[in-house]
C-alpha cells in the first residue's frame, strides 16, 4: 500500500521555526537594529526635530538627523556627543540635557542610563592653568524693589542667557549661576592657548550683548577676568547642586569689585595684572 504524504503538514522542523520569535526591525531609515525591541516604542518612534522644535532648537534638528538620532539614541546622548553635533553653545547644550532627563522621568519603567547626562565625565580633580571670569549684574537689588518676581525672573532669565551663549562662542564653560553672577572657566574642560585672551574678547562681547538686550531696564555688567593656578574638577554637592569646583586664588581675584573705584563700574571688563600677561 502506498503512502499518502500530505503536504499540509509541517515537519518538526518547520514547526519549531514557526513557533521561535523573528526579528524585528525598528527605529528610522538608517538606524534601524535588528532584533526584539529593547526600549519602549516611543523611543524609536518619537519625531526627534518636532522634540527640537518645541525647545526652540530646531536649528540643529538636521544635524540630529543626519547622525541618525533617533529616540533610543537620544536619551543617551553626552554634552561632548552634543558638541559634535554642532551645539557650540553651552546654554542650548544644558536646555537639550535637561530635557532629555525629563523625558526619560515621564516615561514610568525606562531604565535610567548608565552614563552621565551632562558636563566633564572624569570625576578626578586636575591642577592646571585656568583663567576665570566673573560676571555681576549692576543694580539687581534696586531691580528686585522695582519689579514684580515674575517680570525680574523673565529679566535674570535673559541676563542668563545672553552671557551663556556669549562666552560659549569663546570657548567659555559656565560652571555657576550665583543669583545675578556667572562664574566663566576658560581652560577647563577644554584648554586652548589663548584662553587669556579668548576670556578678554569674551568679556568685551558680553558687555556689549548685555547693554543691547531688549529688557524692560536697560542692563549692565561688572567683569573680572584673572589668570593662575588651580584644582579643578572636584565634584561638589549633589543633584541639582553639584558643580565642578575650583580651588585656589584666581576665583577671588576675578570677583569685580563692588566699590565706585574706576575698576569696579559699570561697563568695564577688569583683568588682574597676571591675566594682562598673557594677552598679546
Amino acid at each position: 500500500m502506498s503512502a499518502v504524504i500530505d503536504r499540509n503538514v509541517a515537519s518538526p522542523e518547520e514547526a519549531r521555526e514557526a513557533t521561535t520569535p523573528q526579528p524585528v526591525w525598528t527605529g528610522h531609515r538608517t538606524g534601524a537594529v535588528m532584533g526584539c525591541p529593547r526600549h519602549p516604542s516611543w523611543a524609536t518612534t518619537m519625531d526627534v526635530a518636532e522634540w527640537l522644535r518645541g525647545l526652540g532648537l530646531e536649528r540643529y534638528a538636521s544635524g540630529f538627523r543626519e547622525n541618525d538620532i533617533d529616540g533610543e539614541v537620544l536619551r543617551r546622548l553626552t554634552a561632548a556627543d552634543l558638541r559634535e553635533l554642532g551645539v557650540a553653545s553651552i546654554g542650548h547644550r544644558r536646555r537639550i540635557l535637561d530635557a532629555i532627563a525629563a523625558l526619560g522621568e515621564s516615561k514610568p519603567g525606562v531604565e535610567a542610563s548608565a552614563e552621565p547626562a551632562a558636563g566633564p565625565t572624569s570625576n578626578e580633580a586636575e591642577r592646571r592653568q585656568l583663567t576665570v571670569m566673573f560676571c555681576d549684574l549692576v543694580g539687581s537689588t534696586p531691580l528686585s524693589t522695582r519689579f514684580d518676581p515674575e517680570d525680574l525672573r523673565e529679566i535674570v532669565g535673559a541676563y542668563h542667557r545672553c552671557v551663556a551663549d556669549t562666552v560659549g562662542r569663546f570657548g567659555g564653560f559656565v560652571a555657576k549661576y550665583m543669583g545675578d553672577g556667572v562664574l566663566i572657566y576658560f581652560g577647563y574642560p577644554e584648554a586652548h592657548e589663548d584662553d587669556a585672551e579668548r576670556a578678554t574678547r569674551a568679556g568685551l562681547a558680553v558687555i556689549d550683548a548685555v547693554g543691547r538686550l531688549a529688557t524692560q531696564e536697560p542692563l549692565n555688567v561688572r567683569i573680572g577676568i584673572a589668570s593662575g593656578l588651580v584644582v579643578v574638577g572636584d565634584l561638589i554637592g549633589a543633584g541639582a547642586a553639584q558643580e565642578r569646583g575650583v580651588v585656589g586664588e584666581t576665583p577671588n581675584l576675578a570677583a569685580p569689585p563692588a566699590g565706585a573705584g574706576p575698576a569696579g563700574h559699570p561697563g568695564h571688563c577688569r583683568h588682574h595684572p597676571a591675566t594682562a600677561r598673557h594677552i598679546v
